[in-house]
């Protein structure tokens, strides 16, 4: 049933990724390139600032802001790619039926996973002691004068089973094991859809539900794990209680942008025919619901910690927000990624037209992205931190690469799941 009645969609469409795109792809990847290496030579030549973070203790070098650079790329191009895989999981378990023709978009920034996962390691592998305080063995040994107790304390959590201070065992574990388990899901969730497309019949939409289900149990308790592991230990004297849902919030704005941004394009070069108004607007409601999500959270992390005014929570306010690097980044990052969505997303014909949306989503993409620069930069470069050509020329390479991941795996297989049993739900769905 390849019509639906009296509608002739042509289902067995595939993506072309013409050599013209792949060019625009690799042009702003060598733009990116470019910047980086202009930006890694200033940073060469621009001295050694001797006022680190333990005012004079710390000398600091030019490599540890290109580690910073790679890490916060590394976990929000990592979460923009699980946020793919766990909003097609969300589909399945909501039984949802609008988004039937988009599935394969969302499930295609997947493909960046296991790249994400070897960059990751290697990364954690080269850059540890630059990036992580906690590391450092020293902190660890009630003989040294700067023994940690509070880092001593939570030694555990990185190194069992073996003795602080030497081979983070536990962490590298879990980093293994969410990817491990997240390649697995995208894996499984991919197969089923392809036998889908041969095959037919509703058995696999239930296949997939269940799957669904067992991803999104092993997501929600990964995803705020990994926050912790990947962002919160950085400042290892400060925790916040609700962190995995502020990492989970910026990081599903970004993949929610990102999806829309995606059926935008496709949209825009003749694809994708059946997707009409009522299904962008549907995106553009979650975009902006969840930008409102997001900020709720940075709020409630913010006014807690304002107002108990306790010390040991308030540094982590304190070093960003009297910084005069990383204090005009905390109102760009609300203006961003709160102020303009809302003003711009905030009426009906707005979430429904492309133009608007592919500015608000651009504009969020950047602004996440500097949510976590936010996050990353203090603690590991303390004041040498900042967003330069080494940073936007880092961001160019990281978004250009896996743009060409996933637009590459979207032309491997038909661009709409022709057998979802849904389809003809979501070709009569109107808001």
């Amino acid at each position: 049933m390849a019509h639906h009645g009296e509608h002739h969609y042509n289902l067995d469409q595939r993506f072309d990724f013409t050599a013209s795109i792949k060019k625009s792809i690799m042009t702003v990847l060598v733009i990116g390139a470019v910047l980086l290496g202009i930006g890694v030579v200033m940073a060469m030549t621009g001295g050694h600032h001797e006022e680190g973070a333990e005012a004079g203790t710390h000398a600091f070098h030019w490599y540890e802001r290109l580690y910073a650079s790679l890490w916060v790329n590394n976990v929000f191009f990592t979460g923009i790619s699980i946020v793919g895989v766990f909003f097609f999981a969300i589909q399945f378990a909501a039984q949802a039926g609008w988004s039937a023709p988009i599935l394969r978009v969302m499930l295609s920034l997947g493909s960046w996973l296991p790249i994400a996962g070897v960059l990751m390691l290697a990364t954690f592998f080269v850059a540890n002691h630059d990036l992580f305080h906690w590391t450092h063995s020293y902190l660890f040994d009630k003989n040294d004068p700067q023994y940690d107790k509070i880092i001593d304390g939570k030694g555990a959590f990185f190194y069992w089973p073996m003795e602080k201070g030497t081979f983070p065992v536990f962490y590298i574990a879990r980093m293994v094991i969410f990817f491990s388990f997240w390649v697995f899901f995208f894996t499984k969730f991919k197969q089923i859809s392809a036998q889908e497309d041969q095959l037919g019949g509703s058995s696999h939409w239930f296949k997939m539900r269940s799957w669904s289900a067992f991803f999104l149990v092993f997501f929600a308790v990964s995803s705020s794990v990994s926050a912790w592991d990947w962002v919160m230990s950085i400042d290892t004297h400060w925790f916040s209680t609700l962190f995995g849902w502020y990492v989970f919030a910026s990081w599903f704005v970004s993949g929610l942008s990102a999806i829309t941004l995606i059926v935008l394009f496709l949209k825009g070069k003749g694809y994708l025919e059946m997707v009409n108004e009522n299904h962008v607007h549907d995106l553009g409601k979650f975009v902006f619901g969840f930008s409102i999500f997001w900020t709720y959270l940075w709020f409630s992390q913010f006014l807690l910690i304002y107002y108990a005014n306790i010390p040991e929570e308030t540094v982590y306010f304190v070093e960003r927000l009297e910084s005069d690097i990383y204090g005009p980044f905390v109102f760009v990052n609300l203006g961003l990624n709160f102020f303009l969505p809302f003003l711009v997303l905030m009426t009906r014909d707005a979430k429904r037209h492309g133009v608007f949306l592919k500015l608000v989503c651009t504009i969020l993409l950047v602004g996440h992205w500097i949510d976590f620069t936010l996050m990353v930069q203090p603690g590991t470069l303390g004041h040498n931190g900042g967003i330069g050509l080494l940073e936007v020329g880092m961001f160019l390479v990281y978004g250009s690469a896996v743009a060409f991941v996933v637009l590459g795996a979207l032309a491997k297989r038909n661009l709409i799941a022709k057998n979802h049993p849904m389809l003809e739900e979501s070709y009569n769905h109107h808001i």
